[in-house]
């Protein structure tokens, strides 16, 4: 069995049962519950509820600490839009770039047409263009993303 994947469809199910868009754990709790140390739920939270995948965490350490994992909801366009600025920045690797493509077809945010007609995109300007320095080209994949996913939600 894959421990983090267990706890992940943890979470995932007490957020699907929570009337609100989050919920309020402690990390010590869990660790308990799946018999392991509190680093793996950090590595649980880290990977796999991050805002590309729709998710904010925020924690407190200590004895009265706590965990609140809020599901992030774009009601409308300019949400989605903004969202998307905010995940993308100004620069993004072809790697992080495929992820969040993943991340966004997951969520329903974008078709798997929608995905594979960015990622050839993609792969065309990281590829067709010589960079003096490898930052330009990053700072092109932001632009090139920010610029197709705007205009696909907006």
């Amino acid at each position: 069995m894959n421990l983090s994947k267990d706890i992940e469809e943890y979470i995932l199910g007490l957020l699907n049962v929570e009337e609100g868009n989050f919920i309020s754990l402690r990390r010590k709790d869990l660790a308990e519950r799946f018999e392991c140390v509190p680093s793996q739920i950090n590595y649980v939270l880290r990977s796999r509820f991050t805002p590309e995948q729709g998710y904010l965490i925020e924690s407190r350490r200590g004895e009265h600490g706590y965990i609140k994992i809020f599901r992030i909801t774009c009601e409308n366009t300019k949400q989605k839009v903004e969202h998307l600025n905010e995940i993308i920045g100004d620069a993004m690797t072809l790697s992080e770039a495929r992820r969040l493509l993943e991340a966004l077809q997951e969520r329903e945010f974008i078709t798997a047409r929608e995905r594979l007609l960015i990622e050839v995109a993609l792969r065309h300007i990281t590829s067709a263009v010589q960079y003096e320095k490898e930052e330009y080209m990053y700072e092109d994949i932001a632009d090139l993303l920010r610029n197709m996913l705007c205009g696909i939600v907006g």
